[in-house]
């Protein structure tokens, strides 16, 4: 791959939940690699939601991007997350404020169309939108150039995105993706920066809008755990990452364990590669020299 190659981005968030989907979006916002073709949320409260995404494109100057707001409830099980924490700070940061509900699904439809082999589809909270769409046009998840993923543990166990709606979960790990890459709690949980640490690293107009929203977070944690740059960064940054391939099968045996991971290295069929290695160090480096710009 060219380091000048621009690549397409479709990213599907919970922003306004765990910090970690601001920062994603700060990184993707400054990479000049990224064309960020959209937004969609999912989640409870997901209007606002887009509100806040759309609040972390107008810090960064970008006022292009389509925005839409998608799923507020899982597939079948009770919603675990049913608010924004995050949105009490929306009364600080411009954003629009006339989003119509559930455009998700069909903006991303239309734009895969649109584009068939282009698209990265960067999924960074609940799967529920990304459920919805690949069971709604089959031929979908054949059309996206890869579908990246942060979901999931590996070799086995849980976390929360698969957990939140274990049905879509294993929907999308049962489509038909040509290319389908998850970054899991076991290289993600190596990437954390204290509080103190990310309050000096945060500059530049976009990371401080972020900052805002961060400072919600921290008041019941003293770090970050970059989860989500961590997914975004292996887009335009593969080596960051070192891999296996296997299987992913979903646990829906019973309500405890809906929406756990089982990986499987051993099996002939081999349709989805896993993070099991980080180079921690890189990984800062990069995210910062990206984000951090005015």
């Amino acid at each position: 791959m060219s380091t000048e190659e621009t690549i397409p981005v479709l990213l599907d968030t919970d922003i306004g939940s765990d910090i970690d989907d601001a920062v994603c979006l700060a990184y993707l916002l400054r990479q000049p690699r990224c064309e960020l073709v959209g937004i969609t949320t999912v989640s409870g409260q997901p209007m606002e939601r887009a509100m806040l995404a759309d609040a972390m494109c107008r810090a960064a100057g970008v006022t292009n991007i389509p925005i839409h707001s998608g799923a507020e409830e899982p597939l079948l099980v009770p919603a675990k997350q049913p608010v924004a924490p995050q949105a009490v700070v929306l009364d600080t940061l411009a954003h629009r404020t006339d989003f119509e509900p559930n455009t998700a699904v069909e903006f991303m439809r239309q734009t895969i169309r649109s584009r068939p082999g282009e698209i990265t589809l960067l999924g960074i909270g609940p799967l529920t939108n990304i459920a919805l769409l690949f069971a709604t046009d089959s031929e979908i998840p054949a059309m996206l150039k890869q579908l990246v993923l942060m979901c999931g543990t590996y070799p086995s166990g849980q976390e929360w995105n698969a957990i939140c709606d274990p049905h879509a979960t294993a929907i999308v790990y049962n489509a038909p993706v040509k290319r389908h890459i998850s970054i899991g709690l076991n290289v993600t949980l190596r990437c954390q920066m204290k509080a103190d640490e990310c309050r000096k690293k945060f500059t530049g107009s976009v990371l401080e809008a972020a900052a805002k929203m961060a400072e919600v977070w921290f008041k019941e944690r003293d770090s970050i755990c970059f989860h989500d740059p961590l997914a975004a960064t292996v887009i335009f940054e593969p080596d960051t990452c070192k891999y296996e391939s296997g299987k992913v099968f979903i646990d829906l045996s019973d309500e405890k364990t809906a929406g756990e991971i089982r990986w499987d290295t051993q099996t002939d069929d081999k349709p989805h590669t896993a993070a099991v290695d980080v180079d921690v160090e890189r990984f800062f480096d990069h995210y910062f020299s990206i984000a951090a710009g005015n």
